[in-house]
């Protein structure tokens, strides 16, 4: 008895023997689990006690970058130089104006995005040119201006709260710098804040400016949360370090070097990182201000500020010099206006924009490509980050020689869609942080720039066609695609529908906040500049690379269900007659925004705004901007 239990356990020791051997073998092989180059990056964060110290440190930082980043090793070693759930369009309700109209598409609910475009139900805020225009919106018919607040300059994005309009804007000053004599151009931006109690009459309670670039805006409760970059250094003088002023309701500060906080590590050049936050409610304003490298995305949930920046690692071998983007993030949190830096971490790769970051139950995710845009070291990749910044998990190696066109975070579940010629459509598990893993793909012809969710199980995608040839593809017309992800492991496209030919292009390509979608109502609006191709002038055959003509640009209204996918119900556009002229001063009339009120649909360019009906699609009204 005692022998056959010997045997027993014998066998069952052989068995996983050859087991761990196999599993070994397979993790070999596993294409998706290659190391990448990556550096460590120091989070003590400290501020300056003076000019001469700050530009001391970055003297010293550019020459350690260099003697830390480029070395000839002779060989590969590398040396160092809220919630985040999606948010899609949603109903609201007010008590002064309709209980059902769309909002901004933004990416992480409870934080709102800039748009050119606002409505609270019963007006609409739209910027046209260098106004800001408040027009009496529902019901349609009854339409009309109520007022236009006139601007020096041109705005590039508003928030709307219940008696609050924000215009967020960049200008240009002209004048004397305060640490030399010397006249030039600086860049600024700005921030009013308008009482809108009276819609026939705002009124001005907060002017906000400071040197510097806009980056980016959020908007979370009665707080406004404002990035500004800013350069250091004199036009004229690299000697000299220029620190920014910020003015608040005339009152101004001069920014010094004690207010500026910094992090041990070197970097090539350098920028001035801004976070400011604003109380629209109170005008009171926090801002803290940040020595970092030049360059940056921006993610942001209720909680945190995630700045993401490049950081370039470079080692020397037999066949030159290699350069190894990595992305440094900075979490900082935001909490009623105060600004708090929490950690940095550093990644492979660079990132592609917003949706390529994600925050979920405290992790925080990122997808990023490494090595050469079209180049066969290319890869792709997605990390996962505890709350001190720390990779616990990572998945690399994805798609070689291809990059990343579009990335998005649905809670446990990231997808993502590289392309070079065809496009594989990625489903990846993120239920355990520590290992993320493929579930499934799916490669179809062409490739989508922006995903959007239509429920649990399926995504919408946006993008172009492209001609498989052989060893690169030309892209061509739009292209929408229904993927159903209900069998994670066999995700599949499901519908499908093509616009236009090579030449037709939407802003919604780029911006996901020219995209319109509301499941309740199978409602799907983007706009389109189409371009068709003239079949009479190629009798035998149509070159893939062949552009078509222009023919009109408007909105497109589908309807969208699982069952019939997507239909084409109607387009709206501005340009009036002689649709197929495409003028460059017409470019003004093009839509670029859509939305409803009830069953209104409004749609929104520099000159107009047209209102039709949701269910005929026939016109009701048209404004004159």
């Amino acid at each position: 008895m005692k022998k056959e239990h010997s045997q027993v356990i014998f066998v069952w020791a052989v068995v996983f023997l050859l087991l761990a051997i196999l599993l070994s073998a397979l993790v070999a092989l596993n294409p998706y689990d290659d190391d990448l180059p990556v550096g460590e990056y120091n989070d003590d964060v400290r501020s300056f006690s003076s000019s001469d110290e700050m530009k001391k440190f970055i003297d010293d930082s550019r020459v350690e970058y260099g003697n830390k980043n480029i070395r000839d090793t002779g060989g590969p070693t590398v040396l160092l130089g809220g919630t985040g759930e999606t948010m899609t369009t949603t109903m609201m309700m007010d008590a002064s104006g309709s209980t059902d109209y769309s909002e901004t598409n933004i990416q992480v609910e409870g934080v709102d995005e800039p748009d050119i475009v606002k409505t609270d139900g019963r007006y609409l805020y739209v910027l046209a040119g260098n106004e800001v225009v408040i027009l009496r919106a529902y019901p349609g018919i009854n339409a009309e201006v109520v007022s236009r607040i006139q601007l020096d300059y041109h705005p590039s994005g508003l928030f709307v709260t219940d008696s609050r309009l924000v215009i967020i804007g960049s200008e240009y000053y002209y004048g004397y710098y305060y640490l030399w004599d010397s006249r030039q151009y600086y860049h600024g931006a700005s921030v009013l804040v308008y009482d809108i109690s009276s819609r026939s009459e705002p009124n001005l309670i907060q002017n906000v400016t400071t040197e510097g670039h806009y980056l980016d805006s959020r908007l979370i409760g009665d707080h406004v949360y404002l990035t500004v970059t800013h350069y250091l250094w004199s036009w004229y003088n690299d000697d000299d370090i220029h620190l920014p002023m910020i003015t608040n309701n005339g009152v101004t500060r001069q920014i010094t070097p004690r207010d500026i906080y910094y992090w041990a590590d070197p970097a090539s050049s350098y920028t001035l990182t801004s976070i400011i936050s604003i109380n629209v409610e109170d005008s009171t304003l926090d801002q803290k201000i940040y020595l970092t490298d030049a360059g940056h995305e921006m993610y942001v949930s209720e909680d945190y500020v995630y700045l993401a920046k490049h950081h370039y690692i470079v080692t020397v071998d037999g066949s030159g010099r290699n350069w190894f983007p990595n992305t440094v993030v900075h979490k900082i949190a935001i909490s009623e206006g105060r600004i708090n830096y929490v950690a940095s971490g550093i990644v492979p790769g660079w990132i592609l924009n917003q949706f390529s970051m994600d925050e979920h139950r405290g992790y925080f995710r990122i997808a990023t490509t490494t090595g050469q845009r079209w180049g066969d070291e290319s890869k792709n990749n997605v990390y996962v980050m505890n709350k001190d910044m720390e990779t616990v998990g990572k998945l690399e190696g994805l798609a070689p020689g291809e990059t990343i066109y579009s990335a998005r975070f649905f809670g446990n579940r990231c997808y993502l869609v590289t392309f070079k010629k065809i496009d594989p459509f990625f489903v990846i598990d993120l239920r355990n942080p520590e290992s993320p893993k493929v579930l499934g793909k799916l490669k179809i012809p062409g490739f989508s720039t922006y995903l959007h969710p239509y429920d649990e199980n399926h995504v919408i995608g946006i993008g172009k066609d492209a001609d498989d040839q052989g060893s690169f593809a030309w892209f061509q017309g739009l292209k929408m695609s229904l993927f159903d992800v209900t069998n994670v492991y066999r995700p599949k496209e499901v519908a499908k529908i093509d616009i236009g030919d090579r030449g037709t292009h939407s802003e919604a390509l780029y911006d996901h906040k020219a995209f319109l979608f509301d499941r309740s109502k199978d409602l799907l609006i983007i706009p389109v500049q189409l371009h068709e191709v003239d079949e009479s002038k190629y009798p035998e055959e149509i070159p893939s690379w062949t552009y078509g003509e222009f023919v009109m640009q408007g909105a497109f209204v589908f309807k969208l269900t699982i069952e019939d996918g997507f239909e084409l119900r109607g387009t709206i556009s501005h340009l009036g007659e002689d649709q197929d002229d495409p003028s460059y001063y017409r470019w003004n009339s093009f839509v670029r925004r859509s939305l409803y009120i009830e069953d209104d649909l409004y749609t929104v360019s520099n000159t107009m705004v047209k209102i039709n009906d949701m269910d005929t699609i026939d016109e009701i009204k048209a404004i004159e901007l």
